[in-house]
C-alpha cells in the first residue's frame, strides 16, 4: 500500500489537464494555465491523454453537451473540475489532485460509466452532432501527436492524423460510386463510429469530386473559445466555410468581459507561436501576458523585449508563416479590416508584437492601428486556403472580443 500510494502521488505530479474555456471566461482560463505551470502539470490536447477536465466558467446547453461528451471519452482515473472564477482555480486544482488519489472514487466511477461513449442517433454529421460538439471530435484528432498544435509536430496535411486528401482515393470509385446512392450506400452506415465520410460535389470544372465536411472548434488548443468553423474540403482546400458561436452564458452569467488589449495581444501571439512550434517564443509571450495581468510592468517589459528579439531572429517562424493568408490593400477594403492586418501571418505577428511593445512601454498605438477583425468575416478569409494553414491563419488575426451568442457568418 505504501508503494502504491507513493507511485500514485508521483503520478499526480505529472497530471495532464484538458482545459475547456467558456466564451468570455478568459481570466479563469489564463489563471488555470498559470497554475498548471507552477505545479508542473501539463496541458492535454485530447481526452485520451487527460487526467483532469477543467471547465472554466459555466457553460450553456450546447457547451454542456460537448463537455459531457469529452468527459465520456476520458479514461480513468479521471477527475472533473468546474471552475467558475479565477479566485477558485487553486482550490479546485487542489481538490482535483486529492481526488486523483481516491481509489474508491475511481472504482465507483469505472463501474458506473458507459462502456462506450454514446453518439446521438440523430447526429447531423455536418453540424454539432457529428463533430462531437468539439469542432473535431477529440477522439478523431490526436492532439497528443502534435508539438503543441502546429508546424512543430502536428501532421499538417491532416490536422490530427486524418489524411485530408479526404480519404484513401485509391479505394473509392470517384465516377459516381458505382451508381450507389451517396446518402445510403446500399444500407451501409456511412458514418462509422460517428465519423462523417466524404460526399459528392462539383469542382470549378463541373466534375464531381469528394467533399469532406470538417468542423473545427469550439474546443481546440489555441483556438478562439466558442468558435465553430465548418469547412467543406475538396482535397485539402477549403472551398466553403460557415462559422457560428456556441452558447457561452450559463447559470453563472457571462465572464468578466473583454481583457485588456495588451493581454489579449500577448495571448494571441502565444497561440500563434505555439501553433508554429516555436516554444521558446511562446513562453516569452506567456510570461509577458501573465506579468501584464499581475501589473508587474518591469517583468512585462523584459519579457516583451525578449519576445521581440526571438520573433525577429527566428528562421522557423519566417518559413512557417510567410504566405499564410496574404491580405493586400484591396483585400483589407473588401473585408473591412484594419490596416495592421495587411500582409501575411508573419507580418501580422511582427505588427502585433510592436503594438505590445508600445503598450508595455506606455505608448498608445496610433489610431490607424486600432480595431480588430469581426468574427463574421472568418469564413470568407479561410475559403481558398489549404487546411494545413487554416488554424495558423485564424491565430494570426486580431479577432474582436467574443460576439453575442448567435450565428456569426456564412462564407
Amino acid at each position: 500500500m505504501g508503494l502504491s500510494g507513493a507511485l500514485a502521488r508521483l503520478a499526480v505530479r505529472a497530471t495532464r489537464v484538458l482545459v475547456v474555456e467558456v466564451p468570455g471566461h478568459w481570466a479563469t482560463r489564463m489563471e488555470v494555465e498559470h497554475q498548471l505551470l507552477r505545479r508542473g502539470w501539463r496541458p492535454a490536447w485530447t481526452p485520451a491523454d487527460a487526467d483532469v477536465l477543467a471547465v472554466c466558467g459555466v457553460p450553456g446547453p450546447e457547451l454542456s453537451e460537448l463537455v459531457d461528451r469529452l468527459w465520456e471519452q476520458m479514461p480513468g482515473p479521471r477527475v472533473r473540475a468546474d471552475i467558475t472564477s479565477p479566485g477558485t482555480v487553486g482550490s479546485a486544482l487542489d481538490a482535483a489532485a486529492a481526488l486523483l488519489l481516491d481509489t474508491p472514487h475511481h472504482r465507483t466511477d469505472a463501474q458506473e460509466r458507459a462502456q462506450e461513449p454514446e453518439i446521438p442517433e440523430d447526429a447531423d454529421h455536418g453540424g454539432h452532432g457529428g463533430m462531437g460538439h468539439g469542432g473535431m471530435d477529440h477522439g478523431e484528432m490526436d492532439h497528443g501527436e502534435m508539438d503543441h498544435g502546429g508546424h512543430g509536430g502536428m501532421d499538417h496535411s491532416g490536422h490530427g492524423g486524418m489524411d485530408h486528401g479526404g480519404m484513401d482515393h485509391g479505394e473509392m470509385d470517384h465516377g459516381g460510386h458505382g451508381g450507389m446512392d451517396h446518402s445510403g450506400h446500399g444500407g451501409m452506415d456511412m458514418a462509422p463510429g460517428g465519423i462523417a465520410l466524404a460526399g459528392g460535389g462539383e469542382d470549378r470544372d463541373g466534375l464531381e469530386m469528394d467533399v469532406l465536411h470538417l468542423p473545427l472548434g469550439p474546443v481546440l488548443p489555441f483556438w478562439p473559445a466558442g468558435l465553430v468553423l465548418r469547412c467543406s474540403l475538396q482535397g485539402d482546400v477549403v472551398v466553403d466555410a460557415e462559422a457560428s458561436v456556441v452558447d457561452g452564458a450559463g447559470a453563472g452569467g457571462p465572464g468578466p468581459g473583454p481583457a485588456p488589449a495588451a493581454v489579449v495581444w500577448c495571448d494571441q501571439v502565444m497561440a500563434l507561436l505555439a501553433l508554429a512550434g516555436v516554444e521558446d517564443a511562446a513562453a516569452c509571450a506567456r510570461r509577458a501576458r501573465d506579468a501584464l495581468l499581475c501589473g508587474d510592468e518591469d517583468a512585462a517589459r523584459d519579457a516583451v523585449e525578449r519576445l521581440d528579439r526571438t520573433v525577429r531572429r527566428s528562421w522557423l517562424l519566417r518559413s512557417s508563416l510567410r504566405g499564410v493568408l496574404l491580405l493586400d490593400r484591396a483585400g483589407l477594403e473588401r473585408h473591412g479590416l484594419p490596416g495592421h492586418c495587411r500582409g501575411d501571418a508573419h507580418d501580422r505577428l511582427l505588427s502585433r508584437v510592436e503594438r505590445i511593445r508600445a503598450e508595455a512601454g506606455g505608448t498608445e498605438p496610433t489610431p490607424a492601428e486600432d480595431g480588430g477583425v469581426p468574427w463574421a468575416v472568418v469564413p470568407d478569409l479561410v475559403t481558398g486556403l489549404e487546411l494545413a494553414s487554416v488554424r495558423l491563419a485564424v491565430a494570426s488575426l486580431d479577432l474582436d472580443p467574443h460576439p453575442a451568442v448567435q450565428a456569426v457568418g456564412h462564407g
